[in-house]
């Protein structure tokens, strides 16, 4: 017969746990993240029309950060999420003003690609521009939703979290890139504009929702490996 005193056997579900972010594991997909970004900026650039649908050269990109951002946050907490995005934000900019300075350099007399280099880079302040914003603001909400929802449900509910906040940073990202973006690709009437941005929330939330099964598996990953992502001892 079980003791009428004892504890119940649920802490760890019903408690918000996270890891501490000074390992390799959050400097790896820290950095695994700004390379996403930099890369999805400059495929931005490019207006891309497959179908009836409008979006840009770095539409299969960009889902990959936020997935990468539900690993931060749900692993390592709102805080190591905030410092990620801040980094990641600094990093973008970062690229914009080396492509700047590429761009200014002279050229060799042998080198003919310098139109193309600043038809490619030369706009991609504004690409950058409308990222770092939706970027910025869409993972904070994203971040905070998710943490919220742990620290109100524990450990239960990885999936449901992971679909709510990604819904609620994919909206609000995607229509301020698309604010700020649109008239840099090309994208000037209104109906052409509800397109780019219709086309962009639903897509990029459909990929982060179809890869949930895969964004947990690797979420319980990074928990069975993280030595300081352990349960509190009972009663604590």
């Amino acid at each position: 017969m079980g003791e009428p005193n004892a504890k119940p056997i649920s802490t760890r579900a019903s408690k918000a746990i996270f890891a501490s972010a000074g390992s390799p594991y959050f400097s790896a997909v820290l950095a695994l993240m700004g390379a996403i970004v930099i890369l999805s900026n400059i495929g931005a650039s490019k207006g891309v029309t497959i179908g009836p649908f409008i979006t840009d050269g770095g539409f299969f990109l960009f889902p990959l950060a936020y997935i990468l951002g539900d690993v931060i946050s749900e692993v390592y907490g709102l805080k190591a999420a905030r410092w990620s995005i801040l980094v990641t934000f600094v990093l973008a900019f970062f690229a914009v003003f080396a492509f700047w300075i590429m761009i200014q350099l002279p050229s060799a007399e042998f080198y003919d690609g310098q139109e193309a280099l600043e038809r490619t880079l030369g706009p991609i302040w504004q690409i950058v521009l409308a990222s770092g914003l939706g970027f910025l603001v869409g993972q904070l909400a994203n971040s905070w939703v998710l943490v919220r929802m742990k620290q109100r449900f524990g450990e239960r509910g990885l999936v449901g979290r992971l679909i709510g906040s990604s819904g609620v940073g994919e909206f609000l990202d995607t229509l301020i890139f698309c604010a700020v973006a649109a008239p840099v690709i090309g994208i000037t009437d209104m109906p052409n504009f509800i397109n780019y941005v219709v086309v962009g929330f639903v897509y990029k939330t459909a990929v982060e929702i179809i890869f949930v099964p895969v964004t947990s598996l690797v979420i319980r990953w990074f928990k069975k490996r993280e030595p300081s992502y352990a349960a509190p001892a009972p009663g604590v």
